[in-house]
């Protein structure tokens, strides 16, 4: 189904949660918070996903996309276990984490074109408007994100400040 190998469905079955819960935890707390259940799910199907794209991978942006996901979301989730920097950590915690989320959507946005429905599938060339579209799409999605998330984090950090 989909032209999708057994190796193939555990990668895609092993990083689907990521999605429900990145969407939950932007919904319910603006970011990703790694010290959360939801945070929890997130850091083990990301991990599982980035982790078997080396199985599976049939074009060489995958491997280059696999690498920089495993590197934002480690620094992502070990940063606020550092003991200094404290108030950069929330910053570089969150802006990580974001890009994992954005990096696990574009190939899962682009295989989906490429695959659904199966047999006829929206996209048939990666230069497809609509797949060039999306992929915009999305990191305008990033870049606005980011922002809103930087301003809101700075907000709360001077709410604090007022408060101590």
């Amino acid at each position: 189904m989909f032209g999708i190998s057994h190796l193939g469905w555990v990668h895609t079955l092993g990083s689907l949660p990521a999605i429900p819960a990145a969407v939950y935890m932007f919904a319910r707390h603006g970011r990703i918070v790694p010290r959360s259940t939801a945070g929890g799910i997130y850091f083990v199907s990301m991990l599982i996903g980035a982790v078997s794209v080396f199985l599976v991978a049939h074009q060489a942006i995958s491997y280059g996309i696999a690498v920089a996901t495993l590197v934002f979301l480690l620094a992502g989730y070990g940063v606020g276990r550092l003991p200094t920097a404290r108030r950069a950590a929330a910053y570089v915690e969150t802006v990580f984490l974001t890009i994992t989320a954005f990096l696990l959507m574009v190939p899962t946005v682009s295989e989906t074109l490429r695959r659904v429905p199966d047999g006829h599938p929206f996209v048939t060339d990666l230069k497809s408007p609509l797949l060039l579209g999306s992929q915009g799409a999305l990191f305008a999605i990033l870049i606005v994100g980011l922002i809103v998330q930087i301003v809101y984090l700075r907000k709360q950090g001077k709410a604090a400040r007022i408060r101590a």
